[in-house]
């Protein structure tokens, strides 16, 4: 059985604050610490080798019993990150606070009881933890019916009850907008925008839910975020990112003036942000586009967003945005002299760790770059990093609309031979994965007849054709999502007016990719 890795990656997420305070902790400890001893040797590996590790101990009696002492060690590591955190957030402070009061009141320590659960309360209002208001409640009604025992009829019960149906209430209100916001974001994940009635009908049936249509139905400042945030993810799965701008605005504001709910939803603020990039860049505003590429990044340096978690899409979303940038912008040096190389360089950094979504949108982007740039041999090397990363749910518009620029990228570069069966798989790949739509049919028909001409005059007719068949397909608006993921109609106007795809690409507005 291959030796589990859990502890390695473990040791290896650690930052240099958390690995001090984790031996400092360590070092207040009496006895032997044979769990030290093995931290510091993984934590040296590159690659985790447990045979190494054996070697390296072989004369210790703990490596007889090496699986208990790494789940040993495991643990206390996690112990350590929690008093690490203790003070960090405020539901570590709650929870501190929520034992604080068990163990006073089971003191008979009521009046000291009775202030805790007062200042705990307020942090549970302020942070909007609705949960621990729920215990704190509780705890007050078993306060409430001591004093009864000891003739003490002040507290109103009532009130409480009331209370505590206001915080179930409030509670319900914020699990049904996760449950749209969930709804909204799976519907984006697994095929990116609406290309038919069918996928169109199923954000409509979100943006007319109740929660969404009508006014002030948030019941918090959290619930407001989330309805804002479903909102501009509706009008962006239909592409309208203008409508989705101000929706956008508003969950910007509620964040920025609520640093207990930046702190709490940090990737909600992040997503918002990101989005905007888009929404400029739909409207060809590349300026303001990277100035809030750079708020994005300026917050891996920000208190609240250290956690590798959040720094995966600190990193992944506005190097995406960037490459675009660039890409629409004609600045294909900058892009391939600056992006890529950190970027290739981020995806090596957080091998592993980044969703495979992250990755295949970085790759796919790079790929652009460098086809507009006209270098076809990396363009194809990055696009089949994307082709062969298939995953069997997840984006299959941008594996598809891959598979599309896979076969104009193998034309550039002449492979006319490999076209025919590469046309052919292409279009079992759309049939099977019912991405059939009238523009990937219509580019599969017509790329087809282009590759089977025999002369450069019926070659020029064809793509002629071809634009106008493009054309007439584009009319109907879940078509028009095509030119999102590529600029087909700059590429067959290349073919036809012979000029390079960057001189034209410079001189018309860009439509917005993933």
């Amino acid at each position: 059985m291959k030796p589990s890795t859990e502890l390695f990656q473990l040791i290896k997420s650690l930052s240099k604050s958390e690995k001090r305070y984790f031996k400092l902790s360590s070092s207040l400890q009496s006895g032997e610490k044979n769990y030290l001893k093995l931290f510091e040797a993984i934590e040296l590996q590159n690659e985790y080798n447990e045979e190494a590790i054996k070697e390296q101990f072989k004369a210790e009696t703990f490596i007889k019993h090496l699986p208990s002492e790494k789940n040993h060690l495991y643990n206390l590591i996690l112990k350590s990150l929690r008093g690490f955190y203790a003070d960090n957030s405020a539901a570590s402070i709650l929870q501190e606070q929520l034992r604080n009061i068990e163990l006073l009141y089971n003191k008979a320590l009521y009046k000291e009881c009775s202030k805790y659960i007062a200042k705990a309360k307020t942090i549970a209002y302020n942070f909007e933890k609705y949960y621990f208001l729920l215990d704190l409640i509780n705890w007050e009604k078993k306060l409430v019916e001591e004093g009864y025992h000891r003739g003490v009829f002040e507290a109103d019960l009532n009130k409480l009850v009331d209370e505590e149906t206001d915080c179930i209430e409030k509670l319900r209100n914020i699990a049904e907008y996760q449950m749209l916001y969930s709804q909204i974001n799976a519907v984006m994940r697994k095929g990116g925008y609406t290309r038919n009635p069918e996928e169109a009908e199923l954000v409509k049936k979100i943006s007319n839910h109740p929660l969404i249509s009508e006014k002030n139905t948030a019941l918090t400042l959290k619930a407001a975020t989330a309805c804002f945030s479903i909102k501009a993810m509706c009008y962006i799965a239909n592409g309208d990112y203008n409508s989705a701008f101000s929706h956008l605005q508003k969950v910007l504001k509620i964040m920025e003036s609520n640093a207990f709910i930046m702190k709490e939803l940090p990737k909600r603020y992040i997503k918002a942000l990101n989005s905007i990039t888009y929404a400029y860049l739909n409207n060809n505003d590349i300026e303001n586009c990277l100035l809030y590429v750079d708020k994005i990044k300026a917050l891996s340096n920000q208190p609240g967003f250290e956690s590798i978690d959040i720094q995966l899409d600190l990193f992944s979303l506005p190097n995406n945005a960037e490459l675009l940038a660039y890409c629409y912008s004609g600045e294909y040096k900058k892009a391939i002299e600056e992006v890529i190389p950190k970027t290739l360089e981020g995806i090596e950094k957080y091998e592993g760790k980044l969703s495979n979504e992250s990755v295949l949108l970085l790759y796919y982007n790079i790929s652009r770059v460098y086809f507009s740039a006209g270098e076809y041999k990396l363009a194809l090397k990055y696009n089949n990093i994307v082709l062969n990363s298939n995953e069997p749910i997840l984006r299959q518009d941008v594996f598809t609309f891959a598979r599309l620029v896979n076969l104009i990228i193998h034309f550039e570069l002449g492979n006319y031979d490999l076209l025919e069966y590469t046309i052919k798989s292409t279009k079992r790949f759309v049939d099977k994965n019912q991405r059939n739509y009238q523009f990937e049919n219509v580019f599969l028909k017509n790329i087809k007849k282009v590759v089977r001409a025999k002369n450069p005059d019926d070659t020029t007719k064809l793509f002629y054709q071809f634009k106008t068949d493009l054309v007439k397909v584009m009319e109907d608006q879940y078509e028009l999502a095509a030119s999102r993921y590529f600029d087909f109609m700059t590429w067959l106007d290349t073919k036809i007016h012979k000029k390079s795809y960057a001189d034209l690409l410079k001189t018309k507005k860009r439509s917005l990719s993933v």
